[in-house]
């Protein structure tokens, strides 16, 4: 009913194109109007599950992008968008789940001696799932570049986990890195640490620094910029 007496069906319905296209459009602007935006549906699935909206957010493009993908030929036979992009996409989430659960106590153990002066146990638990997935993303993928990955694993922690976390989890990666890195556990590169100059010194100088300053964990690298692009890329083929 609700469909029936919405705008985009009766719009629809006193429309004289009658072409496959203009079909396929109004099964797309009502998914995204009364389906994806519904709050009966997010009502049911919030019982469901705590992290029903993550889910449906997946769910929802996949949808809009296999409607858009609807071809004429295939009749009720239309091709479903595959779970990954391509090989290489399972590939990763398999070896990153994998080195999570397998490695768990190792990484574990570099976040409790780079904890400092907090005690291990009393970390909120999110933020320990982040960092080990951070740390096994790390060890695991040598290409992707340690800023990179700090910084993906920030922005998780910002929207899953405590208003401080994201703060925190970043001194942590960097020092785990660092570490890594001295180590030999890790064959990366990373930007070198700031130096803090004396107070007096800093009093000195009353010109913001901008200029020749080193990157820091917090800046956007060339590949944080090209993701950030696919994802917009995404977005606008969400809405047409």
């Amino acid at each position: 009913d609700q469909i029936e007496q919405s705008t985009i069906y009766q719009e629809y319905m006193a429309s004289d194109d009658d072409s496959y296209e203009a079909d396929r459009e109004v099964w797309r602007k009502i998914y995204r109007t009364l389906i994806q935006e519904n709050p009966d549906l997010d009502a049911v699935l919030e019982e469901k599950s705590l992290y029903w909206n993550d889910d449906k957010e997946v769910v929802d493009t996949f949808v809009i992008k296999t409607i858009k993908r609807f071809d004429p030929a295939n009749g009720a036979d239309q091709e479903l968008l595959p779970e990954y992009r391509d090989e290489e996409d399972r590939d990763f989430a398999l070896k990153l789940f994998r080195s999570t659960i397998l490695n768990a106590d190792d990484y574990q153990r570099y976040m409790s001696e780079s904890s400092r002066n907090w005690d291990f146990s009393r970390l909120a638990y999110m933020d320990v799932v982040i960092m080990q997935i951070a740390i096994a993303e790390m060890l695991t993928f040598p290409n992707i570049p340690v800023t990179v990955t700090i910084n993906e694993y920030v922005d998780l922690a910002k929207l899953y986990s405590t208003p401080r976390s994201g703060g925190y989890i970043n001194g942590m990666l960097d020092t785990i890195a660092r570490h890594l890195i001295q180590t030999g556990k890790m064959m990366k590169t990373m930007p070198e640490p700031r130096q803090h100059r004396p107070r007096n010194d800093r009093q000195e100088e009353r010109v913001p620094r901008r200029e020749g300053r080193r990157p820091t964990i917090a800046q956007t690298s060339a590949q944080r910029v090209a993701y950030r692009q696919q994802q917009a890329t995404d977005q606008v083929e969400n809405k047409e």
